[in-house]
């Protein structure tokens, strides 16, 4: 390995490999052909030859997965999102394919191990397989980058693979959807871009900001810094301004004499535990959000609170299926009559085992019911059962796989139009969007964070909040989410938190929200401006791929050609 100089002989300013003998008369190409007099090959992307060494950029791809994860809660400083894609591209910078997969591993343990700590509380296991997997897959996705970055317009190349690979990792190989780059931004001025073309295109203008940002602090220096510096910044700058520019959006607007309609969530708290077991109490939970039930009414009927139009219990709220408990069903019956509102109960029924919410009214009992259709990997379902049954006893935990249905359901209570997700469906688009062109007016999330929660933890409860917030921004509709043990809130349309309340108490939010009819432009786009930027990312990779592979063949017949190379610089195959 060598120092990198540019065509000037100019170091590259940065941390390198040590130089060879020889080193100022020799240069290489980027696929390891000598060049003589000490000047390197025009290249369409960056210099082949790394200007980090292998330990310098191994530390940097774990610095981007760290201060990447920093971004969520429950740290949450979202101006940190773009970073972790910028040191990515640092680390990348003209490493071997192996180098460029540890890179991609090393970021991935330090993004996935930290933001989904939370599942410790289910087991220990549980968090090393998933964050593991999803390292090892983000990893063999971080070398189609590092092909990439052979190509002119690799920055815009890059910002389009983020999108990409989310759109992978939400499908296969079982879907998934934490660490997205647009759910980072809750709160940010950055969100409302969600409302003009969905969460993927704020992916995209966060990672154009970081891999602009990675082009600055890759431009060469000291000699001639100022001119080399100046095209880089301009661009990071310019990213970065319109990344922020969403903050000017005229999107979520909430037009006089729009329906309105008061709203409840139900937090009934579960018995605070140090393990699973205790608090799987469900007569316990259902008792709970019951007494709060009628609680909320004892106060409507003494004028303290307004007559809710609609009363929301959370995911799991009953854990025994109503029909084959008769104790149950009273229970439930009983608050829904003292309210005399529709009541929303989050159930797990049996024959086939499902996770539905169904609305219970007063005076007919249980009524419509949804059914979660995205169920959770290793959770409520085991993928490749009959493969990892023959390799471990740990799906046993998980006997029966829930069944998942198969449609949007909207319920009416009143005015009201009430689409649902329940739980782990708030991370993804088509499921929320999916409501939306059904005519829901409003939104739910029932969920149930309570063994995420046991020993204090308050990442997946503040994580699924954030992307609550970000889908009231990008469906342009105000969103209840009611939890077991909280977090609950009540969103209005702009993403902003009406109400929210702490964990494991019982808790009564109530709030008057706009009832909005109107399709934004995010929900009729759908998942295309998602399958756009990836059919226009893999092209790229394609067309990244193909130069790589005259260039070698070039090399392979006989020497390294002109010094101005039109194609990609090749991509060495050693460390």
């Amino acid at each position: 390995m060598i120092t990198l100089t540019d065509q000037d002989g100019t170091s590259a300013g940065l941390p390198t490999a040590a130089p060879t003998p020889g080193a100022a008369s020799v240069a290489r190409v980027a696929g390891g052909t000598p060049v003589p007099g000490g000047v390197l090959a025009r290249e369409r992307g960056l210099p082949g030859e790394p200007r980090l060494t292998l330990s310098w950029a191994l530390l940097a791809a774990v610095a981007g997965g760290l201060i990447l994860t920093a971004a969520f809660p429950p740290v949450g400083a979202w101006p940190l999102a773009p970073t972790g894609p910028a040191l990515l591209v640092v680390a990348l910078q003209g490493r071997s394919l192996r180098a460029s997969f540890a890179a991609g591993l090393l970021f991935g343990l330090a993004l996935f191990v930290p933001l989904l700590s939370w599942l410790i509380n289910l087991a220990w296991y549980a968090w090393a397989a998933l964050a593991i997997a999803e390292a090892v897959i983000f990893a063999l996705l971080t070398v189609g980058q590092r092909v990439l970055l052979s190509l002119r317009a690799w920055p815009v190349a890059v910002a389009g693979w983020w999108v990409a690979a989310e759109a992978l990792r939400d499908r296969w190989p079982y879907a998934f959807p934490w660490g997205r780059l647009a759910m980072s931004q809750a709160g940010a001025p950055t969100a409302p871009w969600t409302a003009i073309g969905g969460a993927p295109p704020l992916s995209l203008l966060l990672a154009l900001t970081g891999s602009t940002l990675a082009w600055l602090l890759l431009a060469p220096g000291p000699a001639g810094a100022l001119r080399r510096r100046l095209v880089p910044a301009l661009a990071f700058a310019g990213a970065a301004g319109l990344a922020l520019a969403g903050g000017l959006l005229p999107v979520d607007p909430v037009p006089a004499g729009t329906p309105s309609a008061t709203v409840a969530a139900i937090q009934g708290n579960v018995p605070h535990a140090n393990n699973l077991p205790d608090l799987l109490r469900a007569t316990t939970v259902t008792a709970n959000h019951a007494a709060a039930t009628e609680k909320l009414a004892a106060q409507v009927r003494t004028g303290h609170r307004p007559a809710p139009d609609l009363v929301i219990w959370p995911e799991n709220s009953t854990d025994l299926d109503p029909r084959q408990y008769p104790p149950v069903f009273g229970t439930i019956t009983a608050a829904v009559q003292a309210i005399d509102r529709p009541v929303l109960a989050g159930e797990v029924l049996r024959n086939p085992l499902r996770n539905v919410g169904q609305l219970w009214t007063p005076g007919r009992g249980p009524g419509p019911l949804y059914v979660k259709r995205q169920l959770v990997p290793f959770g409520e379902y085991i993928p490749f059962r009959g493969l990892l049954s023959h390799i471990t006893s740990l799906v046993a935990l998980q006997p029966q796989n829930f069944t998942a249905g198969r449609r949007a359901v909207i319920f009416h209570a009143g005015p009201i139009r009430l689409g649902d997700v329940i739980c782990y469906e708030v991370g993804f688009d088509g499921l929320v969007s999916s409501e939306i062109r059904a005519g829901a007016n409003l939104l739910t999330v029932q969920t149930n964070d309570a063994t995420f929660e046991v020993d204090g933890q308050l990442g997946e409860s503040l994580q699924q909040l954030a992307m609550a917030r970000i889908r009231a921004v990008e469906s342009d509709r105000a969103v209840v989410v009611a939890s077991t043990t909280g977090v609950s809130a009540i969103i209005a349309p702009d993403g902003t938190l009406v109400a929210r309340t702490g964990t494991w108490r019982p808790a009564i939010l109530e709030s008057r929200v706009p009832l909005l009819h109107t399709i934004p432009l995010a929900d009729r786009a759908g998942a295309g401006p998602e399958y756009l930027i990836t059919a226009l990312t893999v092209g790229a990779f394609g067309w990244a791929g193909y130069g790589w592979a005259i260039a070698r063949r070039r090399r392979a017949r006989g020497g390294p050609g002109p010094v101005t190379q039109p194609e990609a610089g090749p991509i060495a195959t050693d460390a």
